[in-house]
């Protein structure tokens, strides 16, 4: 099959969304389907064999980390050369919108995906008022496809609620080679106390933007008795966060990517991770086969992945109280940590990439016969 992929993200940038997409791009090109993206432009040509065309881009004014390509005539010359069977709009925002136009304009079948929940973003940036508009706008899009695809029960759930049609849930999958607990090696962990042995090491891997709540932490590292913090990542809130940490024993490590993220999994005593606007949190699952425990959110799709008292301990994010309780929780026994680290990694283990991306070329073949 010959798909043609609209992403308004993708590599060189880091996210859950891109790690998702490479992992897919790889298993289809493996067997046998061909795939064209478009993106903004990156500097790439190809990836695993499928074709890259970047267009111009530009920062978005409210976070500059994500770029908007504005469409262009070439892509529709693409889309004659390349043929497509199908078309996949991820994230419809502007370059999404032209996936959709030329797949009703040349009726290539339309498949969409649901990645990042912008609706519950707006708060965040002082622009919950638009909340309901913006509901309408994805409406209108979504409902163009032929099957919309979402990557947790939660998000399958609220879509259907506000109006979207023919809504399916994306299994989730992860590297479990990669991220294995194996990989813990002294020197990463060294590095991440910076040089306090004896010290609990809380992690945070990810954005680092105001809808990740990163600083609902602070007051966890202040409760538990030689903990340290390790945030792992970049994002536009770095900034404000370095100063709101500035009094705790907190290190912003930056991009780490492949073993050396692994590592820093492999190596900390919990990840904790506050967000209430996961659409899955591909993060803590990545955590969970490295053998790392989780501390998470019950909101959006993290209770997909995250069994409370079973592989992790989930708080409800309304109480102020509930991610410290939680984390003493985890740290109070040392056997049932043991035990909540296998039955982590047991959990990861269900889920690979091959098997998610089986169940998405069956959506495909779906959407083309329909």
């Amino acid at each position: 099959m010959r798909i043609a992929l609209f992403t308004e993200t993708f590599l060189p940038k880091v996210d859950g969304i891109v790690t998702r997409l490479k992992h897919t791009i790889e298993q289809l090109q493996l067997h046998g389907d061909e795939v064209l993206i478009f993106c903004p432009e990156g500097g790439l040509q190809s990836y695993c064999g499928a074709k890259i065309y970047g267009l111009s881009a530009f920062p978005l004014p409210l976070y500059p980390e994500l770029k908007l390509a504005l469409p262009r005539p070439e892509i529709r010359q693409q889309l004659a050369k390349f043929q497509p069977d199908l078309i996949h709009v991820v994230n419809p925002a502007v370059l999404g919108l032209a996936g959709i136009f030329y797949a009703k304009s040349t009726e290539i079948p339309l498949l969409a995906s649901y990645h990042t929940h912008l609706p519950k973003y707006l708060d965040h940036y002082g622009l919950g008022i638009f909340e309901g508009l913006l509901w309408e706008l994805l409406k209108a899009a979504h409902n163009q496809a032929a099957l919309n695809l979402c990557t947790s029960s939660a998000m399958v759930q609220e879509l259907s609620e506000h109006g979207i049609d023919r809504v399916d849930l994306w299994q989730r999958g992860v590297d479990t080679k990669t991220f294995d607990p194996a990989r813990a090696t002294p020197e990463m962990r060294d590095y991440l106390i910076q040089g306090q042995p004896g010290s609990r090491l809380l992690l945070y891997v990810g954005r680092l933007g105001a809808e990740k709540e990163i600083e609902r932490i602070k007051p966890v590292l202040a409760a538990i008795p030689g903990a340290r913090l390790a945030i792992v990542g970049d994002g536009p809130h770095r900034a404000y966060l370095e100063s709101y940490f500035a009094d705790t024993p907190t290190h912003f490590v930056g991009y780490l990517g492949g073993e050396k993220l692994a590592a820093a999994y492999a190596v900390a005593d919990a990840f904790i991770f506050p967000s209430r606007t996961e659409t899955l949190g591909l993060v803590l699952l990545e955590a969970m086969a490295a053998g790392c425990p989780v501390i998470a959110a019950r909101s959006g799709g993290i209770p997909d992945i995250v069994t409370d008292g079973q592989n992790g301990y989930l708080f409800d994010p309304q109480d102020p109280q509930g991610a410290i309780v939680a984390t003493q929780k985890l740290f109070a026994e040392p056997d049932s940590n043991l035990k909540l680290r296998a039955r982590a990694r047991s959990e990861a283990e269900r889920w690979s990439w091959a098997s998610a991306t089986q169940q998405l070329q069956g959506y495909y073949r779906q959407v083309v016969r329909s």
